[in-house]
């Protein structure tokens, strides 16, 4: 493994002193467009939108996301309302008795491994890799990142404060559709030998619509979702976040008077070295490095954010009243109310990927005998995500007054108007800022190398030199995200991962009965417990 990372960042340095010949920002350029040219279509026809008015457009994935976040949120009638207490029960271990007592139903809708069922197993002491709590900040480590900070600043700086209000509405929606696919990762898991957990998409795609009669619609739609994972762990998993990174990096260190100003590689190649070292332990290293970092970096982000609340806390009601109004009546804005709601539902869907199974894949590795009392511990994540920390940046931006309602900005400017906002308060909280954003892309980095790692084990086997390809190539991703600006590359994995939806979405809903089995059993086990 050693031998093949070095002899990468051999070439990769090699490249990059070539380039600097020829002038980086041209063979950038050139890569950017060719990618571009052949990947337009695939971009266009995953983003494309459905016209709700002649100026306002929402995109139809966004559509089957919300469509079944609602359906989920009816159909299991308000889980993510009802059972929120239940969720913060399992997480503090009140339930964590029932792993050890009574006798567990063996499934048969899993593989055996060496003739032994896994649910056996799990009894018998191999009950999965990680604890609810891990498994939890190992999901959130992906989702909550630039999304929350560059995201909400640039749905507000189009859809003004009232964005917001309908941001929160699809992080409460898309709690429901987090808890199905987290329970059907951990129903349709498999355990190899050593006891190392594979789950997600995959898994219960191929499995459950098998035991539904749809063996062939399964395997299709499993290998589809696998090849949409990897594609998008490398670009909006891996290099985007590295890119976002160092861009902050660079401004916040003052660029020019930086010793690493222009050297994007130099950045990269720390980080690779520092998440190479984290995603070659597995999902265990993984759980033990972003249940410290997860909850740190956001501590660190919310406190720098309540700071600035409190200094300003005489203009909190005023926010409030104008994310209301904003929300309900948005004349002056750009697309009228339409157009609000579908820059607040966009930004929440995206920023906590409620319906596009990534999650699923570390929640499934967790350690429980019951596969709805991981679902209920997920339904948490668009909350925290979504609810909580959109809001709070939201607010912070309202309140500071950075938001310039009709101006379209990139990701990068909405990152500098969260500093900004921060600035204002405190002149050093943009340097916090820097540290927390870069604990943000390195948590993501790790978190997603996982999901993608997973699919390509689905797709190319579980050898070793197979794990060590995968790896390889995302340390160099990270690189080439930091020193490189391919636009193109970095639209077009993220169009992948929205395309992990449309087999995912499908799942969902032939599987959503066995969810319903698997939380009556959970709930039964609690009952008698309450009982004692």
């Amino acid at each position: 493994m050693k031998k093949i990372i070095l002899l990468c960042v051999s070439f990769l340095l090699n490249t990059q002193v070539k380039s600097q010949e020829l002038g980086i920002q041209s063979f950038d350029e050139r890569i950017n467009d060719r990618f571009k040219s052949i990947t337009d279509w695939f971009v266009d026809a995953i983003l494309a939108e459905i016209p709700i008015t002649t100026d306002v457009g929402i995109p139809w994935v966004l559509v089957v996301l919300l469509l079944g976040a609602s359906y989920f949120t009816i159909y299991f009638k308000g889980i993510n309302f009802r059972n929120f207490w239940t969720s913060i029960n399992i997480i503090r271990g009140k339930y964590d008795h029932l792993e050890n007592s009574g006798i567990i139903e063996v499934s048969n809708s899993v593989h055996t491994i060496n003739n032994d069922q896994p649910d056996t197993i799990r009894v018998e002491g191999e009950i999965g890799e990680v604890s609810h709590f891990q498994a939890l900040t190992a999901a959130l480590s992906a989702t909550v990142g630039l999304g929350n900070i560059a995201g909400v600043a640039i749905a507000l700086s189009i859809g003004g404060a009232g964005a917001t209000f309908w941001m929160i509405l699809v992080g409460f929606l898309g709690m429901a559709s987090k808890f199905v696919e987290c329970t059907l990762g951990v129903a349709y898991r498999e355990i190899d030998e050593k006891g190392t957990v594979y789950g997600g998409p995959m898994y219960y795609l191929s499995k459950g619509l098998r035991e539904r009669g749809f063996s062939n619609l399964g395997k299709a739609l499993a290998a589809i979702f696998a090849i949409m994972c990897v594609g998008g762990s490398f670009g909006g998993g891996n290099m985007f976040q590295a890119n976002q990174a160092f861009k902050l990096f660079e401004y916040v260190t003052g660029a020019e008077n930086s010793f690493i100003y222009g050297k994007g590689w130099l950045f990269g190649l720390i980080m690779a070295i520092l998440v190479g070292i984290v995603i070659i332990g597995g999902i265990k290293k993984i759980a033990k490095v972003t249940d410290k970092i997860v909850p740190a970096m956001v501590v660190v982000y919310v406190l720098a954010v309540i700071t600035i609340i409190t200094i300003n806390y005489e203009m909190i009601p005023n926010a409030f009243s104008a994310i209301i109004d904003g929300a309900f009546s948005a004349e002056g804005v750009t697309g009228g109310i339409i157009g609000v709601m579908i820059q607040g539902f966009r930004r929440a869907a995206f920023s906590n990927e409620a319906g596009i199974g990534s999650a699923s894949i570390a929640h499934s590795a967790v350690k429980t005998k019951y596969a709805a009392s991981e679902g209920l511990v997920a339904l948490l994540e668009p909350f925290i995500d979504t609810v909580v920390i959109c809001t709070m940046t939201a607010l912070v931006l309202i309140i500071t007054g950075q938001i310039d309602v009709g101006t379209a900005i990139s990701d990068e400017q909405g990152v500098l108007l969260t500093a900004n906002a921060l600035e204002s308060g405190i002149s050093w909280f943009p340097y916090l800022l820097s540290f927390a954003v870069i604990l943000f892309a390195f948590s993501s980095m790790i978190s997603w190398s996982y999901y993608g790692y997973q699919a390509w084990s689905y797709l190319f086997g579980r050898k070793k030199y197979v794990e060590y390809i995968y790896k390889s190539m995302f340390c160099i991703c990270v690189i080439i995200g930091s020193a490189a600006s391919l636009t193109a590359v970095i639209d077009f994995s993220d169009a992948m991962i929205f395309s992990m939806l449309v087999p995912n979405m499908i799942g969902l809903f032939i599987m959503a009965p066995r969810v319903s089995k698997e939380l009556k059993k959970y709930k039964d086990a609690i009952k008698k417990f309450e009982k004692i």
